[in-house]
C-alpha cells in the first residue's frame, strides 16, 4: 500500500501545485481544503487522521492577509499558530512526518546578508507573530518529525498574486510605480511544491534531519526589479515601470526590507537548493499569463 500524503490547504495556490508534483508519485495524495479540515479544530483533525492514517502531512494551510492580521491577529494565530500546533500533535500520535510552511516574515526585515536557516527571529507584525508561533509548536512538539519550510514572494498560476496582477495592469497602464527598496526572492510554487514532495521523501527514508529549510528561488530582486522582469517576458517596455519607495504605499502592516533567505540547509538533506528566479519566472509564464487572460 503506498504512503499517504494528507494536503491542508489544498485550495489554495501552493496547495494545488503540491498535490499536481504528488501525482507523479507513487503515492496516496489526500486533499484537505478548510471546508473538509478545520486544522484548529482538534475533533475535524482527530477524524482526519484516523479516516486517513497519513505518513506525511503537508500544510499549505494559512491566513496569508498581511494587512488583516494587525486588526484580527486572534484569527490570523488560530490558523498560523494553533492550527499547526494540532497537526503537530496528531502527527505526534500517528508518527506522521509533518511539512509545515512558513516565512520571511518571521525574521525582522532589516538584514544585509542573507538570513540563515538557524538565524535569529524577530518578527515585526502580527501575521509574522502568528507564524513564528506555528513553527515553534510543530519544532517543539515534533523534534525529530517536524519540518519548518520557510518562503517568499510566491506567485503561480493557481491563485491571485503579484505577477498576475501585473500582468493584468500591463495591459491597462501605460507606466506603473513600483517599490523599489524591499528586496526578496521572487518564488514559484511549483518549484516549492518539488522542493516539500522531496523533503518529505527524505524524511521518510530518514535522510533529512527534522528542523528548519528555507523554499525560495535563489538570486534576488525588488519588487520593481521582478515587474520589469515581467514587462519584459510580456514583450512590454520595461522603461514602463518606475521606481519608487515604501512611503508611496503606507500599509497598515510593516513590510520587510530585506528579505532574503539563505538556504544552506538542503546540503544537510542532500537535496540542491531551488534554482535562480529568473530561469523559474521564465518557465512559470505560460501558464500565468493564460491564467490571468482567460
Amino acid at each position: 500500500m503506498s504512503a499517504v500524503w494528507l494536503v491542508t490547504g489544498a485550495a489554495g495556490m501552493l496547495g494545488q501545485d503540491v498535490l499536481a508534483r504528488l501525482a507523479g508519485e507513487d503515492v496516496t495524495a489526500v486533499a484537505a481544503d478548510r471546508a473538509a479540515v478545520d486544522i484548529a479544530d482538534p475533533g475535524a483533525v482527530r477524524a482526519a487522521f484516523e479516516e486517513h492514517r497519513p505518513a506525511v502531512v503537508v500544510n499549505c494551510a494559512a491566513w496569508t492577509a498581511v494587512d488583516d492580521a494587525e486588526s484580527q491577529e486572534d484569527a490570523a494565530l488560530r490558523v498560523n499558530g494553533t492550527g499547526p500546533a494540532v497537526l503537530a500533535e496528531a502527527c505526534r500520535e500517528q508518527g506522521a512526518v509533518l511539512l509545515q510552511v512558513s516565512t520571511d516574515y518571521v525574521f525582522a526585515g532589516d538584514g544585509v546578508e542573507p538570513y540563515a536557516e538557524d538565524g535569529p527571529t524577530g518578527p515585526r507584525g502580527a501575521y509574522g507573530r502568528t507564524k513564528l508561533a506555528g513553527e515553534q509548536a510543530v519544532l517543539s512538539t515534533l523534534p525529530e518529525t517536524g519540518y519548518v519550510v520557510r518562503t517568499a514572494w510566491l506567485y503561480g498560476a493557481g491563485g491571485g498574486n503579484f505577477v498576475r496582477t501585473m500582468i493584468k495592469l500591463e495591459g491597462v497602464k501605460d507606466t506603473l510605480d513600483v517599490v523599489d527598496d524591499q528586496r526578496g526572492q521572487p518564488t514559484w510554487t511549483a518549484d516549492l511544491a518539488d522542493r516539500l514532495v522531496r523533503l518529505g521523501q527524505a524524511a521518510l527514508a530518514g535522510t533529512a534531519p527534522a528542523g528548519v529549510y528555507h523554499g525560495t528561488n535563489g538570486g534576488e530582486t525588488t519588487w520593481f526589479g521582478f515587474t520589469r522582469e515581467i514587462f519584459r517576458l510580456l514583450g512590454a517596455d520595461p522603461e514602463r515601470v518606475r521606481p519608487t519607495t515604501s512611503e508611496a504605499f503606507v500599509r497598515p502592516a510593516p513590510r520587510p526590507a530585506f528579505s532574503v533567505l539563505g538556504h544552506d540547509r538542503w546540503a544537510v538533506a542532500g537535496i540542491e537548493p531551488v534554482r535562480e528566479w529568473r530561469e523559474a519566472l521564465a518557465e512559470a509564464f505560460p501558464a500565468l499569463v493564460a491564467a490571468e487572460r482567460r
